[in-house]
């Protein structure tokens, strides 16, 4: 089987991976983010996963390469990461008490083959108070995410409803991940119990 690497230093995405049983590697990419004007969110993402596992699978040809990127959509507006906790508050004022799209890109590589999607889920928040904003930029937690905001965590006081995928919140797409992996020869622990009740005849 082929070396399997996370083009991506998320601790999130390296948790996810890790809890449904993939072996793999992390070496982080370091690509150039900027967007073409007007690139619309769902090829957004796409884009820079594919920057993302490119970089990898050049320096690492003959491995499985997972590259993955996410961003928050408010009225058409990509939401990245905030610059500073000014930014972080402008950003939550504007999540408070409206539904925003946070869209997850995949591509997977490995030689000449590559599959690239994006999945978008819905995310309802909260009316939020400043002072509940200014508590939850407090705890650091939002500087590193797209739109300020991790649902997995302190961030999920502040998410009403979701509609769609959670997964793809944190940053992974897991099940749609796990089918495009086993394509490409990548068994998680779940594939890994199946071959092992076939063998003992359970099936």
């Amino acid at each position: 089987m082929s070396r399997f690497i996370l083009a991506s230093g998320s601790p999130r995405r390296r948790e996810l991976l890790k809890a449904v049983g993939y072996d793999f590697d992390v070496i982080p990419s370091a690509v150039d983010e900027t967007l073409p004007d007007g690139i619309s969110p769902a090829r957004a993402v796409e884009l820079l996963s594919e920057r993302k596992c490119g970089d990898v699978a050049e320096r690492n040809p003959g491995s499985v390469v997972l590259g993955c990127d996410t961003v928050v959509v408010l009225d058409g507006r990509i939401l990245g990461k905030p610059a500073d906790e000014e930014d972080a508050f402008k950003m939550l004022r504007m999540l408070s008490g409206r539904v925003h799209s946070v869209f997850t890109g995949v591509c997977i590589s490995c030689g000449g083959k590559k599959t690239v999607f994006n999945v978008e889920t819905k995310v309802r928040f909260f009316d939020l108070t400043d002072e509940l904003i200014n508590a939850y930029i407090s705890t650091g937690e939002p500087m590193d995410k797209a739109g300020a905001y991790g649902i997995q965590a302190f961030g999920a006081a502040l998410v009403e409803s979701i509609n769609g995928d959670y997964f793809t919140v944190v940053g992974l797409p897991l099940a749609r991940v796990m089918r495009a992996l086993s394509e490409f020869g990548v068994e998680s622990g779940l594939e890994n119990h199946i071959m092992e009740r076939k063998d003992d005849g359970q099936d």
